[in-house]
């Protein structure tokens, strides 16, 4: 009689196991970190590191004496190099590659990294990347751009970085649904986590499926990006940051600055220099930005840890897969 209870209970466990809802047995991206559920972890990301001296200046102090956990590289600009040396004498340093496909501002341009003859498309009548990423979309194609991107990619190996994640500069590779299937299949191909827009950025420009095709590439990224927030009218960058980081939902949450030093050569490039300097300033040597992280228990993470999940779990192969977050 004993044994018949047994085997009874057995099936019928075994049966409620196969009727739970897949998402009972999924866990959150903050889990398969090492975190719980209800943790707030923010990725603070320095975008267009090796653009000029002001911005490696200040991507670095803020990478070794601030709050900023990665930065992402400019391959095709002039101060790339200088980058690259201090990813060398950083092994651990959190750097992934900002895939650049345009070269925007008035004075000081850029072109591609592969033979201008390869990516036609890609060069504007100055012999430079475009402007705009509407230019790119309108005289370049997916292909062309993913040839410019591996040899991005393949440079930066090549200087001896090892890289952590790869975003797309001004969103070239996001914004068009080609260019962004391109994207992702870089990503797989050389096994990096990504930058994605959140749930609602890409419901708004109808990509709503394609966080999904990424988790299906094996893909992580974060929960959120910080993109389309602004702040309202006459409120202060600091007021802003402090907002962001005190409405932190649980999670993985990425924002990004673009930080650089008060210089001739930051005025002479950008008419943002005062924003950029800014940023820079609140995220390095400011205590009130500090203080809201310690006190909101923020987690401040790099792209290091979900590359290695990611690797991880591709390791792991389907087993892993069905521990992902729907």
């Amino acid at each position: 009689m004993l044994k018949a209870v047994i085997i009874g209970a057995i099936a019928v466990s075994a049966a409620l196991t196969l009727s739970m809802p897949r998402q009972v047995a999924t866990r959150s991206l903050a889990e398969r970190l090492g975190y719980q559920a209800t943790d707030r972890l923010l990725i603070i990301n320095g975008d267009d590191t090796g653009m000029c001296h002001s911005a490696n200046l200040a991507t670095i102090d803020a990478l070794d004496n601030g709050l900023m956990t990665s930065a992402t590289i400019m391959v095709p600009c002039p101060w790339f190099p200088e980058i690259a040396r201090y990813a060398k004498s950083r092994p651990g340093a959190d750097l992934g590659v900002h895939l650049t496909h345009t070269s925007e501002w008035q004075s000081y341009r850029w072109g591609p990294v592969t033979d201008r003859k390869l990516v036609p498309g890609l060069v504007d009548p100055e012999g430079y990347l475009w402007r705009s990423e509407r230019d790119v979309f309108a005289h370049s194609s997916a292909s062309e751009a993913t040839v410019e991107a591996r040899a991005q990619i393949e440079r930066a190996l090549k200087a001896g970085i090892d890289i952590t994640h790869l975003d797309s500069h001004m969103g070239a590779m996001q914004y068009d649904p080609d260019f962004h299937k391109a994207y992702l299949k870089l990503a797989r191909k050389y096994d990096l986590p990504v930058r994605m827009g959140s749930p609602e950025t890409y419901a708004k420009v109808g990509f709503p499926g394609i966080r999904k095709e990424a988790e299906s590439l094996g893909l992580v990224f974060p929960d959120r990006l910080v993109h389309e927030e602004n702040p309202e009218p006459g409120e202060a960058r600091k007021a802003f940051w402090l907002r962001i980081i005190k409405t932190l939902k649980p999670g993985v949450t990425e924002l990004y600055i673009h930080a650089s030093v008060v210089s001739d050569e930051a005025r002479a490039i950008s008419g943002s220099w005062q924003e950029r300097a800014t940023d820079y300033e609140l995220f390095t040597k400011d205590p009130d930005i500090r203080k809201a992280m310690e006190d909101g228990g923020i987690i401040r993470i790099g792209y290091r840890p979900l590359r290695d999940l990611q690797r991880k779990e591709r390791r792991a192969g389907p087993a892993a897969q069905a521990s992902r977050a729907p």
